[in-house]
């Protein structure tokens, strides 16, 4: 099964990537979701980061397409499209985000991360630098 998704990018002034634990899960992955009928990438995740982190989002480029096991569905696998985005407003942890957690791409933090993230994301991250 593949699960697609739209995930945000969010830095901080320090490099640090914004990653989010819904609740009943154990893994911290980006904000984000699936499209609703009839969405494109940027309605889809406009609205997933009104509500999962009550901002607006201002600007996104495409960083690109990955493909990894999904972290909270067994045997499927997601496919993001992923975002360099900038957003206004205060970011609060909403809806089913249970945490929030900023990391640094060349210094993981002893905590379950999303398999997406660290095999295909968080490298891109430092190969674009």
């Amino acid at each position: 099964m593949i699960v697609e998704v739209v995930g945000a990018v969010i830095r901080d002034a320090a490099g640090r990537v914004l990653t989010v634990r819904k609740r009943g899960t154990q893994r911290f992955m980006l904000p984000g979701g699936k499209r609703e009928p009839g969405e494109d990438d940027l309605t889809a995740l406009t609205r997933e980061l009104a509500e999962e982190l009550g901002v607006l989002m201002v600007e996104a480029a495409l960083l690109g397409r990955f493909e990894a096991p999904a972290a909270n569905e067994a045997r499927a696998t997601v496919r993001s499209h992923a975002y360099l985005v900038k957003v206004e407003g205060e970011i609060s942890a909403q809806a089913e985000i249970e945490d929030l957690l900023w990391i640094d791409p060349g210094a993981l933090p002893d905590v379950p991360i999303a398999p997406l993230l660290t095999t295909q994301i968080l490298p891109a991250l430092t190969a674009a630098r």
